[in-house]
């Protein structure tokens, strides 16, 4: 494909042909960064050729500094561009209101074989970019570093926040690449993020409507990749609502991966996290991708390996105040910790309704729980764990392949259902495959209304939960997978397909294939 290159200089091109330019665009197909449609008004920065002094309104006019775009206020169809190649030191401040047919656009110009424009925070700046109360923004193709001389609580590169401002429509965060933040590394300081997503108001309650990050490379960020702060308390609920995390890869960040906080009717698919550091101090906890105090929210398709904390590590979590989560067709492998959290502390009922109707199913899990060293309760890492007082829980037709452990003092549990001020009720685990190379077990201390349904237990078990239709043998499973490998990396992979996330190919568990496979187990 040629690209097109359009002006935004003195020869512009008349306002109808943008919109019909634009509209073409989008019925090819093409990337909006190779074909971006000329508007009445653009603002330029070049660092290097540019001047305060200029008007800023063509690349030949363009300002040097990020300060001026303090002055302004980007309104519809505008839109802010920064030179590809260029670095810029300092912090970027947005405030831009577009509507649904003319959002403002912020994005680069320029040579697109050059590297995106780099933004560089101050060396005590929390933020390298901020957007404040702005809607109908589209951020895309930027670069964003923000490391000091000494990690900072709550330091970030990109904070998007709204406060005392109402509903902010229609946030899209594109491809961005984000790195090098150093936050604290200790959660009850405030930690760090590579984004950090704030609504709150005193005055206007305020929150997020259809705010989307996707494509975006989250890269050496402490101590999270992104965290949300929002209205968690069911007292004061103010959700919001329709939020999209897709395609987005996170790498080198020791903590927790994606966070959603206050929100409703979330979906986080196609993300990958890997290769996490094992940095954080003992007392921390974290995992890969997981709600706090939300609804509705679906954890799909996603990929989440090596998590290293000292606490948790699990690829995927539902926690506190949550109702109606749903976790499948995820794949999970390599962590300290297993596949999935379900828990809620049972005295913690003021705020919350507590954690009700989870769904996990689905997922695949392979050689999780591999913590090598002690935690807050020695060695713990079982493949499934429900903690405190959770309720009406559904697990369901996943694959949890547990592997041959790498030290003799590794947990090796299956499923553990136990005590945080409170035991988990009427949890129902239904036609999972539990295989295990080494001896398990399940232990579900005092929880309550447990029901085991039609579950294979493949291997050599200390106890066994009672389970009227279960299953000891899996001849399908020993043909298709533990005949390619007893590991089952080989063997798994025939349930799941190649997915291209920031250029890169990794594998993701494909719906048909899986739910075709447990067809032929019937």
């Amino acid at each position: 494909m040629v690209e097109k290159r359009i002006s935004f200089g003195r020869d512009r091109l008349p306002l109808i042909a943008s919109l019909l330019l634009w509209i073409s665009c989008l019925g090819m197909g093409m990337q909006l960064s190779s074909c971006t449609p000329n508007t009445q008004h653009a603002y330029y920065i070049d660092p290097e050729a540019g001047n305060d002094a200029n008007s800023g309104r063509s690349a030949e006019e363009a300002w040097q500094s990020l300060e001026k775009v303090k002055d302004i206020s980007l309104a519809p169809g505008e839109q802010l561009l920064l030179k590809r190649g260029t670095t810029l030191n300092g912090q970027l401040e947005v405030c831009a209101k577009g509507t649904a047919d003319k959002p403002v656009v912020i994005g680069s110009y320029g040579d697109n074989k050059l590297p995106k424009p780099c933004i560089v925070g101050n060396d005590t700046s929390l933020y390298a970019v901020h957007i404040f109360n702005s809607e109908h923004l589209i951020m895309r193709d930027l670069e964003i570093v923000n490391t000091g001389k000494q990690a900072l609580p709550l330091r970030t590169g990109l904070k998007i926040e709204c406060k005392d401002y109402g509903v902010s429509h229609n946030i899209r965060i594109d491809g961005l690449t984000i790195r090098d933040v150093n936050g604290s590394l200790v959660k009850q300081l405030g930690g760090g993020s590579g984004i950090y997503i704030v609504n709150e108001g005193a005055k206007v309650k305020s929150c997020f409507d259809s705010l989307v990050i996707e494509n975006c490379h989250i890269l050496r960020c402490a101590r999270n990749a992104m965290i949300w702060k929002g209205y968690h308390d069911r007292r004061n609920w103010y959700p919001s609502k329709h939020t999209v995390i897709r395609g987005n890869l996170i790498e080198e960040v020791p903590g927790d991966g994606i966070v959603p906080i206050g929100c409703d009717s979330t979906l986080i698919e196609y993300n990958v996290m890997r290769n996490c550091p094992d940095v954080l101090p003992m007392t921390e906890a974290a995992a890969g991708f997981w709600p706090w105090s939300c609804d509705n929210t679906t954890i799909q398709f996603n990929h989440v390996s090596g998590h290293k904390a000292p606490w948790d590590a699990q690829a995927y979590d539902c926690d506190y105040n949550c109702t109606n989560t749903v976790i499948q067709y995820n794949y999970s492998h390599d962590n300290y910790g297993g596949l999935v959290l379900i828990c809620d502390a049972g005295k913690e009922r003021t705020y919350s309704l507590g954690n009700q109707h989870s769904t996990v199913r689905y997922n695949i899990s392979i050689g999780d729980g591999i913590r090598p060293k002690p935690t807050r309760q020695g060695m713990f890492s079982p493949g499934i764990h429900i903690a405190g007082r959770v309720e009406d829980t559904r697990i369901e037709r996943n694959i949890i392949h547990a592997n041959a452990k790498p030290g003799k003092d590794i947990d090796r549990s299956m499923v553990v259902s136990d005590n945080w001020d409170g035991y988990a009720a009427r949890t129902t685990f239904s036609q999972n495959i539990f295989y295990a190379a080494e001896p398990s077990c399940f232990d579900l201390t005092q929880s309550t209304g447990n029901v085991f349904n039609g579950n294979w237990h493949l291997g050599d078990y200390a106890s066994l939960p009672d389970d009227p239709e279960q299953k000891t043998d899996c001849p399908v499973y020993d043909e298709l997978i533990l005949s390619v490998d007893k590991d089952g990396y080989g063997g798994l992979e025939k349930l799941m397909k190649q997915h291209t996330v920031c250029g890169v190919k990794f594998l993701f568990v494909d719906k048909e294939s899986i739910e075709n496979f447990f067809g032929l187990l019937q």
